[in-house]
């Protein structure tokens, strides 16, 4: 286009001077007249030129946007056509889907039936393997902690914490002697064991693996009989529940604990205080209430007490019990999943019922037991377990070669006698209730809490605990 326009230029210059020359040659016009002309032509000749180009622009412009216009209009034809089809591809995959669903609920409903049933059943199988594993053990077993056969230097600093720990003292079993009586017998020697308060209040510490720093302490308990000869909680526990006398021990046990929490809050220390209670506790309508303000108002320390329910009495649990259970659940306080005769556990069911431990022995994450109970791989039980929040804690560990397996397993916590033996905790660590005054009296645990720590707050009013019995009679409706 530039030679083009830089061809007629010349051309135009080349026709004026020709002209100029004629005129001034063949005409016999002046100089000045034919240049004058010349001029006159070429300026002409010039406005010719830029019109005509201007005109051929504007016509191709114009085509340009008449072609632009009809691939517009042709593009949105496509994309109306484009829509018209998805709308209805998607009415199609609508109706579909609707006759699926419609086909489909029947064998829904069904299959939700079945569900239900293979859950039950399986848990009334898990349930039956449990009580035989358990009445099998407890008839191998004299009792849930072992003493040590001889004594083991523990970890430093693993029972400094509560500075109130003494040595333990060779304690003579009463397992020949509760073998030797008939069940009045024996529940007649728990209730004066009870009444005379002579109750033991042993710590274990529980400690962080590797590590092995003390995170928590899990309290057992001992009674002495009227000659001193000790009873392990496997010898008194089926006997105190069949004659209704654990909720009493609960609460008095209960309290001690609260104290123990107290004296270590009071040393700054990081560490907490598993214990042990028992579903008749939870369902007693007496003793329960009074627990329940107790523990409210001692909710301050639920970061620091974790409350212990067997494995076999999580499962036999009922409506009340576990109305109970939430009750405490409410008031900030974490629970621990103990004495596991197998790994079948759902851990969303205990993480939403406020499960934050499982403490399971050290033989059965091993499977030396010589055969395996569970759903799962033990070396993933850890795993599976921190995926909701809890926290696996291996028991009975007693020599070092457990402990490296254990490692493997991603265990977090342990327990057991090779970090140190259970140890008495002193008197004057549990002041509080009258050491004089019957134990299993409801008087003495109003005695404590009016003498302890808590002093100065009015006693629950008859309507509240009335209220709570009458919560948790709508919740058994509810669920029934």
């Amino acid at each position: 286009m530039r030679l083009g326009a830089i061809f007629i230029a010349l051309c135009i210059v080349l026709i004026a001077g020709s002209l100029g020359a004629v005129l001034y040659l063949s005409v016999g016009l002046t100089a000045t007249e034919a240049s004058v002309v010349a001029i006159a032509l070429l300026s002409a000749l010039l406005v010719y030129n830029a019109a005509s180009a201007r005109v051929r622009d504007q016509d191709t412009v114009s085509q340009q946007i008449a072609d632009l216009s009809r691939g517009t209009a042709e593009l949105a034809r496509q994309v109306g056509d484009l829509s018209r089809r998805l709308d209805t591809a998607e009415a199609a995959a609508l109706s579909a889907s609707e006759r699926v669903r419609h086909a489909t609920a029947p064998i829904a409903r069904e299959m939700e039936t079945l569900g239900n049933l293979v859950r039950q059943l399986a848990e009334s199988v898990a349930a039956h393997e449990a009580a035989l594993a358990a009445n099998a053990m407890r008839g191998a077993m004299p009792g849930r902690v072992r003493e040590p056969a001889r004594q083991e230097t523990p970890e430093s600093g693993a029972n400094n914490d509560v500075g109130e720990l003494r040595e333990p003292e060779p304690e003579r079993l009463a397992s020949g002697r509760v073998r030797g009586l008939d069940r009045d017998q024996v529940v007649a020697s728990i209730a004066a064991a009870v009444e005379a308060n002579r109750l033991d209040l042993h710590l274990q510490p529980i400690v962080s693996l590797p590590q092995r720093k003390v995170r928590f302490y899990e309290a057992m308990l001992r009674l002495r009989g009227e000659n001193g000869e000790v009873m392990t909680p496997a010898e008194f526990v089926p006997s105190a529940e069949a004659a209704g006398l654990m909720p009493k021990i609960d609460n008095l046990v209960l309290f001690r604990c609260v104290q123990v929490v107290r004296r270590l809050l009071t040393k700054k220390r990081d560490v907490g205080v598993f214990c042990q209670v028992s579903a008749t506790t939870l369902s007693d309508p007496e003793y329960f209430p009074q627990l329940a303000d107790f523990m409210e108002a001692n909710r301050a320390l639920a970061s620091a007490l974790v409350l212990e329910l067997a494995q076999t009495t999580l499962r036999s649990m009922g409506p009340l019990e576990s109305e109970g259970l939430a009750a405490l659940a409410q008031l900030g306080f974490r629970f621990s999943l103990d004495r596991l005769t197998d790994l079948r556990v759902a851990p969303r069911d205990l993480a939403e019922r406020g499960f934050r431990f499982v403490k399971a022995p050290a033989a059965l994450l091993l499977n030396r037991g010589g055969s395996q109970a569970a759903d799962i791989h033990p070396a993933d039980f850890s795993g599976l377990l921190a995926r909701f929040g809890i926290d696996l804690i291996a028991e009975d560990i007693e020599s070092e070669g457990t402990l490296v397996d254990l490692l493997d397993y991603d265990v977090k916590f342990g327990q057991g006698l090779l970090f140190s033996p259970p140890r008495p905790v002193r008197p004057e660590a549990t002041a509080g209730p009258d050491r004089s005054e019957p134990a299993g009296s409801l008087g003495g645990l109003r005695e404590s809490l009016e003498n302890g720590p808590e002093a100065g707050k009015p006693e629950p009013r008859p309507d509240r605990r009335a209220g709570m019995l009458a919560q948790l009679a709508r919740g058994m409706v509810r669920r029934g």
